[in-house]
């Protein structure tokens, strides 16, 4: 009977297959992590518990325990079991088997697709690039990440959004390829190589302009030089020239299709041809040549006044001469009297201009120029002019003072008498104010001073009116002579002052 029992207990592994159990998923995702769970109804007397997959051993425990796949793939697909051996009497054990299941891991997404809007591009237009795969419906909620690499190299890193606009070059050039990868990193898939050849457009239309436009320069401003092309692609070399000194002014290498040479200040000495190139393949294009004028701006004039020491007197006619020798022509020269404009002059040939003025007292004080050729125009220091009263066209000679002698007149530079006709107090009185003297005392004749004038000094007046209050002799009411000699030539007296 004892060994009936014995024998029950240690019979052959198998008899009881409910006994131990295999828990797996039926279906799951490359990148999943999948558990299988092999148990008995008593765990503790387990003592090696081993895992299988198709029939191959893939793991063994000392005790119960899990077998996990952490990073599920395709090839992890497959029928698994598991067996266990656990004591069954004292120090008797045996070998218990499950059953089988079977784990199929789907593929989460393709492997992505580049595509490429153009796979010969102009250089430096868009290019627009997607990494295309797609997620099953129910992990559409899977986040992706993608990244774009060329010749090994990473262009793009990992971002959210599938696709890329670049503006390629030609140094671009070669073969392409993405990553879609979960956030996790868990699955990683890469597209296929695609190639792209990248083309540059060699330049052609290259042309020489400057700012300000016309090549017109201002001495002592900016003046820049702007070289373009009309058509070229990728990096451009430009370089400025000048024809007479065969000179290389600069040179500069950018991605544009202009470029810019600044000289700060403009010097006269910079008038000249130029002329500019561009290069961006092994041909260099050159533009037309440019003349350059360098235009002098007006600097401060100089005024001149043809008076002597710039004193005159009223009715004298003055010239006004406004001059500068650098000034880019035409000039206009504008007077100004005490900061009121007498007028202007255009002159075409730049250089000077005069302006011409007959004198009032009104006309006493302050001049300046100003020159002005459209670049500015600038003004001159002042100068000075007095206007006084004229001299005197009246004298006494011969008198034992300046204020007493025979009275003579002038006209047109010659010095006359004035005949005694009519000869009174009311006219010697006007003789004593022009010429600057007092009071009026006597009416002597001429030939109290002698000697008389000589035969060739004429008679001017043969008769004066005055009314005594007159300035000047010349205001009086006069008679020409017609009978009056030299022994009849008048004189006057006056206070000395």
């Amino acid at each position: 009977m004892l060994l009936w029992l014995l024998l029950l207990a240690l019979g052959p592994a198998g008899v009881r297959p409910d006994w131990l159990s295999i828990s797996l998923q039926r279906y799951a995702y490359e990148g999943d992590r999948v558990v299988v769970r092999c148990s008995g109804e008593e765990n503790d007397k387990i003592k090696k518990l081993m895992y299988y997959k198709d029939g191959s051993q893939i793991d063994s425990y000392s005790s119960a325990s899990s077998h996990t796949i952490s990073n599920a793939r395709p090839r992890d697909s497959g029928s698994y079991f598991c067996k266990a051996d656990r004591t069954k009497f004292f120090f008797f054990t045996g070998t218990e088997e499950s059953s089988s299941r079977r784990l199929t891991v789907q593929e989460l997404f393709p492997e992505p697709s580049l595509t490429v809007s153009s796979l010969q591009p102009i250089e430096d237009t868009s290019v627009t690039l997607s990494c295309d795969t797609r997620l099953p419906s129910d992990r559409a909620g899977t986040q992706l990440r993608y990244s774009l690499f060329r010749d090994g190299h990473t262009v793009k890193l990992k971002s959210s959004s599938s696709f890329w606009t670049l503006a390629l070059r030609q140094e671009d050039s070669g073969s392409y390829w993405c990553e879609a990868m979960t956030a996790s990193g868990s699955v990683s898939k890469r597209s296929r190589q695609t190639n792209v050849q990248v083309h540059r457009i060699p330049v052609s239309g290259v042309l020489l302009e400057t700012q300000p436009q016309g090549g017109q320069a201002v001495e002592g401003k900016l003046l820049v030089l702007v070289c373009s092309v009309a058509a070229g692609t990728g990096e451009t070399t430009f370089s400025w020239h000048r024809v007479d000194t065969r000179e290389r002014l600069g040179s500069k290498s950018l991605r544009s299709r202009r470029s810019e040479l600044k000289i700060p200040s403009v010097r006269e000495s910079h008038a000249g041809e130029y002329y500019c190139t561009a290069q961006n393949t092994g041909s260099l294009i050159h533009s037309e040549a440019l003349n350059i004028t360098v235009r002098i701006p007006a600097s401060h004039p100089v005024l001149t006044i043809s008076a002597p020491e710039a004193r005159t007197a009223i009715g004298d006619t003055v010239e006004l001469q406004c001059e500068d020798r650098r000034a880019h022509p035409p000039v206009l020269y504008s007077f100004y009297h005490k900061n009121v404009s007498l007028g202007s002059i255009s002159v075409p040939s730049g250089g000077r201009a005069s302006f011409s003025l007959s004198l009032t007292r009104e006309h006493s004080g302050n001049y300046s120029c100003e020159a002005d050729n459209g670049l500015g125009a600038q003004r001159s220091e002042e100068v000075a002019l007095h206007v006084s009263e004229p001299p005197p066209k009246t004298r006494l000679v011969n008198g034992a003072h300046p204020c007493e002698g025979r009275v003579e007149v002038e006209r047109a530079g010659r010095w006359g008498t004035v005949c005694d006709d009519g000869w009174d107090m009311k006219d010697v009185a006007v003789v004593c104010r022009e010429v600057g003297c007092g009071a009026a005392k006597h009416t002597p004749a001429a030939v109290l001073y002698p000697p008389l004038a000589e035969d060739a000094q004429p008679v001017f007046i043969q008769v004066a009116r005055c009314n005594g209050t007159e300035k000047a002799l010349a205001e009086c009411e006069q008679e020409e002579i017609f009978d009056c000699g030299h022994d009849e030539d008048a004189g006057a007296v006056c206070e000395d002052v």
